[in-house]
């Protein structure tokens, strides 16, 4: 067995940001006798993985690499040679960056499997971390370049996925290389989770910049212990007194009790919320209220469900739900709740992406016309701060 993982762990510490690929590559190296290590990042559209060492090697599709990426489970890949690769995920709370593939020249065993993926667990910690530093990973998730809207709706994101012993959750913003004004944020605090789905008015520069300002309003309110009347009250007062009504985002604030199952809601505006059940979709009927910033200290009021252990819940904006291509009816009249349906196998961070290519196939794969975002929220149950409720 190689040294401690986390003797190789102290590595990554130690390493420059823009070189912590490579001291990782001698370390792993070093304590198996690999042939040939390397990272594989996600791009944006999670369509592909894609190198940071050997670009020579670039196979963005390679079937083995994303079944680890989808399984999220390590995969022994045998090769030529008598040799071996070992595919790990990089993953952060839930957060998929991607894989690391180590190359060996025999069959390793279940310890040495186990081993790698520890080693992967404590990179992948080390990558979001030094993601803060550097643009080298950021580059490497770029398969084109990014318009200065996309660039501040990426640089705002909490995340893609989180997982949690109550919940899986999942977001995907489209068309990622050129997003303007849809946008999701979410925030996890002892018991309490807060998602926001942002349907942004118009398009480019100025509808991210006008989201920008709806969302770090929202978290000022939360961050200074607000509840969801605060931040909505805080974000609608700040947009209008910026624009005087003449610009307002939609938006769909959820609070979800992970002690209880509870969630309270405010609905300003225009994101859908849909639930599947035991094989049915619905839509949740909640009061349609004022978008924020549309009128001068607006009010809104919390209105509040249940969840139940299996439920999953999907929050999209009206470029998934009214989305209309010439001379079909809207995705969200019927498309939709087959797309959603088909996804009952899939975790929450495949089901979003499953949903935007069904949204994309219902365009013929043309251009989408509007912004879109998918959050899924999959519920498993409540919990105390000790483990499961029983």
């Amino acid at each position: 067995m190689p040294q401690a993982p986390a003797s190789v762990s102290r590595a990554f510490r130690q390493a420059p940001p823009d070189r912590l690929v490579e001291v990782a590559d001698r370390a792993i190296r070093a304590a198996t006798g690999a042939a040939r290590t390397d990272v594989f990042i996600a791009d944006y559209r999670i369509a592909g993985l894609w190198p940071v060492l050997d670009e020579q090697h670039a196979d963005p599709v390679s079937p083995v690499a994303q079944r680890c990426f989808r399984s999220q489970e390590s995969v022994v890949d045998g090769v030529e040679g008598g040799r071996c690769r070992v595919w790990s995920p990089l993953t952060v709370w839930g957060e998929r960056l991607g894989v690391l593939l180590v190359e060996l020249a025999g069959t390793p065993g279940a310890e040495l499997v186990d081993w790698i993926g520890e080693v992967a667990g404590d990179l992948a910690v080390a990558l979001r971390a030094a993601d803060r530093e550097t643009d080298r990973y950021r580059r490497v998730r770029r398969r084109e370049r990014l318009t200065l809207a996309a660039e501040l709706q990426w640089d705002l994101l909490p995340g893609r996925s989180l997982d949690h012993p109550a919940f899986r959750l999942a977001g995907q913003l489209e068309p990622a290389y050129s997003v303007g004004g849809d946008h999701f944020d979410w925030s996890l605090d002892a018991d309490r989770l807060t998602v926001t789905v942002l349907n942004g008015a118009g398009s480019g520069l100025a509808a991210a910049v006008l989201t920008s300002v709806a969302v770090n309003a929202m978290r000022n309110a939360r961050r200074s212990d607000g509840g969801l009347v605060e931040q909505a009250e805080l974000a609608s007062d700040t947009i209008f007194y910026q624009h005087r009504g003449v610009r307002h985002v939609a938006t769909l604030l959820v609070e979800v009790d992970v002690r209880e199952g509870r969630v309270r809601a405010v609905d300003a505006g225009s994101p859908h919320l849909l639930r599947a059940r035991a094989g049915t979709v619905d839509r949740i009927p909640l009061e349609q209220q004022l978008p924020l910033g549309m009128f001068p200290e607006t009010r809104y009021d919390v209105q509040e469900f249940d969840l139940e252990p299996g439920d999953r819940l999907f929050v999209v904006s009206d470029g998934v739900y009214a989305a209309d291509p010439t001379g079909a009816e809207p995705y969200g009249r019927r498309a939709m709740a087959r797309s959603i349906r088909s996804t009952r196998l899939q975790p929450a961070a495949e089901a979003v992406g499953t949903v935007m290519r069904e949204l994309h196939a219902y365009h013929a794969d043309a251009d989408l016309r509007d912004d879109a975002v998918v959050v899924c929220l999959d519920w498993r149950g409540s919990v105390r701060r000790d483990g499961w409720e029983q």
